[in-house]
């Protein structure tokens, strides 16, 4: 049987691939068979039509369990923005430069922490966009005034944002790790997948960067 994937006779697309997330929810759906599996196991006998109650009740349970994690995971994201925040907030005080801080991103954070927004991954990647461009403002005016790099506090904040935006970068990790779990799992038949379409469960969307950052990636920084 020949190789599949051969990288040695295979076209090769020399210009690269720019990939983006793509912005879907998929439902979990089962069909007529799903229904007549679980009629025929009642069929078959008390006792299979017991187990597989069981075995649902534990597929809730795991994702109520899951549900909770992803809740834990997107909150130390939002631990991390809102200090990022508020140490780019005293450097851009530091600096003395008309950098506003929208008031619309305290108010978006304390939105999605409480979980009253409509779509909480969708508000807290517009948020870290957000906390980007104001990062990008204050590291230029930095960059405008070099004597201003030298000042003891200045040089904190600014280290202290690098440190942040490392755990925020960790933190995503493990969100999407868990967010890969979910979305894994709702499809999983028989038992994960009829409990999760009779609760019209949906994929989510892990993080996404912003357009600012892909472009700052693509750069020239040597």
């Amino acid at each position: 049987m020949a190789t599949q994937l051969d990288e040695l006779s295979t076209e090769v697309r020399e210009e690269g691939l720019d990939t983006n997330v793509i912005v879907k929810k998929i439902p979990a759906e089962v069909g007529v068979g799903s229904k007549l599996f679980e009629v025929a196991l009642w069929i078959l006998g008390i006792i299979p039509g017991l187990i597989f109650l069981f075995m649902k009740i534990n597929a809730q349970k795991h994702f109520d369990q899951l549900q909770q994690k992803i809740q834990r995971n997107a909150s130390q994201i939002d631990n991390y923005l809102e200090q990022r925040v508020m140490v780019l907030q005293n450097c851009a005080r530091l600096l003395d430069k008309a950098i506003d801080l929208d008031k619309s991103t305290f108010e978006n954070i304390a939105k999605y922490r409480a979980g009253n927004s409509g779509d909480q991954d969708a508000a807290r990647n517009e948020v870290e966009g957000q906390i980007e461009t104001i990062s990008r403002d204050i590291n230029v005016a930095v960059e405008n005034y070099p004597e201003l790099a030298a000042h003891r506090e200045i040089a904190d904040a600014m280290q202290q944002n690098m440190y942040l935006q490392r755990e925020i970068t960790a933190a995503r990790e493990l969100y999407n790790d868990t967010i890969n779990e979910w979305n894994k799992d709702i499809f999983a038949w028989p038992t994960k997948k009829i409990v999760a379409a009779k609760n019209g469960y949906t994929t989510r969307i892990p993080f996404i960067a912003s357009k600012e950052i892909k472009e700052k990636a693509k750069g020239v920084f040597f």
